[in-house]
């Protein structure tokens, strides 16, 4: 069973400490960031399973983080602060936080907090295909790892979800607004070149590196991935 990555974003190093040992024990894969710039950069250019995240942080504050991390990601964030006031608590959840934890907290609701954010994540993929494959390029939806010919290829969380969704629709047009809407949920129909900037991520990382044409662009429509040669 593959274990989950966790991602602890705060700056009070003890208590870092104190929840790197107990997670690890529980069988969590466990990075940290004591600074809300560095862990947010390591949140979206990374893949982890779930975030804890504090509020006060330097660089930049969690609710900060928070909102910043959402524009690009539905990973599961926990906010994990001394910040007890019930305005905090919705400013957080509306922010975009799947959970608030007030300090101090026993480390066994934590960890069943987590069961749950993490069980609610994996929902939504359990009825889906775990493996996808084209070709040499392969992608392992449960532990979130994509290869090309054996040699691992490094995806953010949205990139893979990109992916994961034109694999999923291969020898199909995927239109920007169809991709807006399943990978990104949003509802909009307008000029954004944002599919278009994450296309070119994922060019830069399959594509052009294994002189593939792997994704390619339907002039006017959107893109599509083809398992076939016309």
């Amino acid at each position: 069973m593959a274990q989950n990555k966790v991602l602890i974003i705060d700056d009070d190093r003890n208590s870092v400490r104190f929840l790197q040992l107990e997670l690890e024990h529980e069988g969590y894969l466990v990075e940290k960031e004591y600074d809300g710039l560095r862990g947010l950069q390591r949140a979206t250019q990374e893949n982890f399973d779930l975030i804890l995240l504090d509020i006060m942080l330097p660089g930049l504050d969690g609710m900060e983080v928070l909102q910043k991390f959402r524009r690009v990601s539905e990973t599961p964030v926990i906010m994990l602060t001394a910040k007890d006031a019930v305005s905090d608590k919705v400013l957080g959840l509306d922010g975009g936080a799947d959970d608030y934890l007030t300090k101090p907290f026993a480390i066994e609701e934590l960890l069943a907090r987590m069961r749950a954010a993490l069980k609610k994540n994996g929902a939504a993929d359990g009825d889906r295909k775990k493996i996808l494959s084209i070709g040499q390029l392969s992608v392992d939806r449960s532990t979130r790892e994509v290869s090309y010919a054996g040699q691992p290829i490094q995806l953010t969380k949205r990139e893979f979800d990109l992916l994961c969704y034109l694999m999923e629709n291969h020898d199909i047009v995927c239109s920007r607004d169809k991709l807006m809407e399943k990978v990104w949920e949003y509802d909009f129909s307008g000029e954004t070149n944002l599919v278009d900037v994450y296309i070119r991520y994922l060019r830069n990382k399959i594509d052009y590196r294994f002189h593939l044409e792997l994704i390619r662009t339907i002039r006017g429509v959107g893109y599509i991935i083809k398992t076939y040669e016309t």
